[in-house]
């Protein structure tokens, strides 16, 4: 039998029991220690509790177990996913050669340190402008395609289904299934918001889940998500359920939705109510068109029994009378211009004949006219000495003209 104090060596091996009976010496003067992961494994037997713990940035993990005398006493709640600090002490099991750990305290990771880092997102995010009402798009009246990012089998994508397919049956559905707590949620719900996106049947992405607690909400305050939501394209609605710990993914979402069944009622009309709508339009209309029709019919009555309808031959009577005085005064006055306008010329032409020469004329006077060398007529003589014996002159009479020659002044 080997020695437990001699140094194990080539010729002098240590058996297996003896090497795992000192590492697990070892191991107990380690004592307790405080760690801090992510419980990624859960499962209650017997009143014990056998999980696994992983750390929050490396791939390690380690396995625990809660003793059933612990395991009453813890505060809260604990599932898969959940962040926490534990008082463990390790143990290594000789017989299996494993390693594990007891749990003596179990506590969620303190939710004043998180309360902060989510306070500080949101006032980054506040100030970038990803909460502003302005940047919040529409939802569509009637989306024909729904995109859903939730848990598979979940009651969220039962309920949101359901009452939409209620509210209207055409309704269509393009399913993304992602974690929506632990380590994976974060990552997968912002890669359904990216691909659902992509797709340009979807008319509006609906983010689901079924309500849980603050650290189970905390992938939908993820950094990731709020930027993929952000820099959708596509309306977006957020419907994690859960009224006291809003995650930050409300307030960046077009749209905040108290569960996924109020989602449902918000994104697609209800066919009843609208067919409803529908009837009492048409009712509207029918009785406004009823009425405008009434009141075009008594108009046309009214027009129909005035008298330029009722008897149209009265009014062409009535102003051919008028037309046959008129007539018979505008011959009036036209005769009546006529004569005044003779004895006006009549008038006129005694005033020219009696400024006329040719009436001088007619009284027995003539004009003495020189006589050129070509034999016109030229100037009116005036005076006798314009005309020296000798000098042919022309003399205008009533009765006509005579040429005579000048003998001289006597």
């Amino acid at each position: 039998m080997a020695s437990t104090t001699a140094p194990a060596t080539r010729a002098t091996p240590w058996p297996v029991a003896l090497m795992s009976r000192k590492i697990a010496e070892w191991i107990d003067r380690l004592g307790t220690v405080w760690v801090e992961g992510e419980i990624t494994q859960w499962q209650v037997r017997g009143g014990h509790v056998y999980g696994k713990l992983k750390d929050l940035t490396q791939d390690a993990t380690v396995s625990f177990t809660i003793w059933q005398s612990v395991a009453r006493g813890l505060n809260g709640d604990f599932a898969q996913g959940d962040r926490a600090i534990a008082l463990v002490k390790p143990n290594f099991w000789v017989k299996g050669g494993s390693l594990t750990v007891q749990v003596l305290e179990l506590s969620h990771v303190g939710l004043g340190e998180l309360l902060q880092r989510l306070e500080q997102l949101r006032r980054a995010l506040q100030q970038e402008g990803l909460f502003d009402a302005d940047r919040k798009r529409p939802l569509p009246f009637l989306p024909q395609c729904i995109g859903l990012v939730t848990g598979r089998d979940s009651d969220a994508e039962k309920d949101v289904i359901r009452n939409a397919t209620l509210r209207w049956p055409g309704v269509r559905f393009r399913v993304h299934y992602a974690a929506v707590q632990g380590d994976r949620a974060a990552a997968e719900v912002t890669a359904g918001i990216e691909a659902l996106d992509a797709d340009p049947e979807v008319d509006v992405i609906v983010v689901a889940r079924g309500g849980g607690d603050f650290q189970h909400l905390l992938p939908f305050s993820d950094e990731r998500v709020l930027r993929a939501a952000a820099a959708a394209t596509t309306p977006l609605v957020s419907a994690i359920g859960h009224e006291a710990d809003r995650p930050l993914l409300d307030e960046v979402a077009d749209l905040r939705a108290s569960t996924p069944t109020d989602a449902a009622k918000r994104i697609v009309p209800d066919v009843g109510e609208q067919l409803a709508i529908v009837d009492q339009a048409r009712s509207r209309m029918s009785g406004r068109l009823g009425q405008l029709l009434a009141h075009e019919t008594d108009r046309i009555a009214q027009l129909r029994a005035r008298p330029a309808l009722a008897q149209p031959g009265r009014i062409v009577d009535e102003r051919a009378e008028e037309l046959v005085r008129w007539i018979a005064r505008g011959t009036e006055l036209a005769e009546r211009e006529v004569r005044d306008r003779d004895a006006e010329l009549a008038h006129a032409r005694a005033r020219l004949t009696a400024l006329s020469p040719r009436a001088t004329l007619d009284r027995g006077y003539a004009i003495a006219q020189l006589v050129g060398a070509d034999g016109t007529p030229g100037e009116v003589l005036r005076d006798p000495t314009e005309a020296p014996a000798g000098t042919a002159i022309r003399l205008s009479l009533a009765g006509g003209t005579l040429g005579a020659t000048s003998t001289g002044r006597s």
